[in-house]
């Protein structure tokens, strides 16, 4: 960085470094070349092998189709179509429904008069019709009554195991994406009991949230935020079958459980002491992680530590934590930090 001598004062002053535009991160930049199909290789006719089949497979549910296409992107063939609303399902393993958003969903189609977003349909293994992305547009359907719902129909069944991906009318929190990857494992490891956990990454998106749906689903008030950071640097998807690897996952959410217990136990001494900050548990959590001041570039399929080690140190560093060594200075600091993250 560039210095100066500031005359009036006898001292040297250094240039601030020259600012970059505040938008330079907003920029999109496009691709230099074109890809996917060009509009005569998009359209189908509803009698063409590839989606006659499903066609017909409609019109028996009570459903018509309307026509056919096959993606720009990927030429997956897709069935525009209405289906009625007792044939459609959502998947097995999609988050829980909220009533709330549900009911407000459906006065705002029934303002608008128009059901303008259609569900993404597949053909489950049960033969059923399933929807990996529409649970609640499916239910404020419902709500208002309607007979038929416009649906975009494939054939690929493996569209339902990409829910994390499609599901975007209703943000998921972190509760909601690790009970929706742990559902999939589950129904996975049934069905394909030879399928390897990694062979499913892209689908399961985050190895930690199979972990933390574990525990979700016993203990669905379990503050999984003040875990996730640790998780993130240290678990990862395993090479062992899924029910192997679920098994396995079990005994780690138990010793997550039984450290939050000790954590639980820690934040009411602290409080007994005086302290009331809505950062407690942050702060107690990171006092407990080995691997907080760990630099590790996002996507490194090398853990900072086996998990199971870092559990056994948190569980440790837990049972020994002394809790008059907490000031409130470090708890000021804990706050910053987490203000700077929303």
């Amino acid at each position: 960085m560039a210095t100066r001598k500031n005359p009036a004062a006898g001292r040297t002053v250094r240039k601030a470094a020259p600012r970059k535009k505040a938008n330079a991160r907003r920029r999109l930049t496009p691709a230099r070349t074109s890809r996917g199909l060009a509009a005569g290789e998009v359209a189908l006719e509803l009698g063409h092998a590839e989606v006659a089949p499903l066609a017909e497979l409609i019109r028996r549910a009570g459903g018509a189709p309307l026509g056919a296409y096959r993606d720009p992107l990927g030429g997956r063939p897709l069935v525009l179509a209405t289906l009625p609303l007792a044939a459609v399902q959502p998947t097995p393993f999609q988050r829980d429904l909220s009533p709330t958003h549900t009911k407000r969903l459906a006065a705002k189609i029934d303002e608008a008069r128009a059901f303008l977003d259609p569900l993404i349909v597949v053909q489950g293994h049960d033969g059923r019709f399933w929807t990996p992305n529409g649970r609640h547009r499916l239910a404020a359907g419902k709500v208002l009554g309607l007979k038929q719902i416009t649906a975009l129909v494939s054939p690929d069944e493996a569209l339902a195991y990409r829910i994390l991906a499609l599901n975007t009318e209703k943000a998921h929190n972190l509760k909601d994406r690790s009970l929706e990857v742990v559902r999939m494992a589950r129904a996975l490891a049934k069905r394909e009991p030879r399928a390897k956990e990694v062979d499913y990454r892209d689908q399961f998106e985050a190895a930690e949230l199979l972990t933390l749906g574990i525990i979700y689903e016993s203990s669905p008030r379990f503050a999984g935020g003040a875990y996730n950071s640790v998780l993130r640097k240290v678990d990862r998807f395993s090479e062992r079958t899924l029910a192997a690897s679920l098994r396995e996952r079990e005994g780690y959410a138990n010793r997550l459980l039984a450290i939050d217990t000790e954590v639980k136990r820690i934040i009411a001494g602290l409080q007994e002491r005086g302290f009331k900050s809505p950062y407690l548990r942050n702060y107690v959590v990171a006092r407990l992680n080995p691997v907080r001041f760990h630099k590790q570039k996002p996507g490194d399929p090398k853990p900072a530590m086996p998990i199971g080690e870092t559990l056994t140190r948190m569980t440790a560093a837990a049972r020994a934590f002394k809790l008059e060594s907490v000031s409130h200075s470090d708890l000021a600091w804990v706050a910053v930090g987490a203000g700077s993250q929303e």
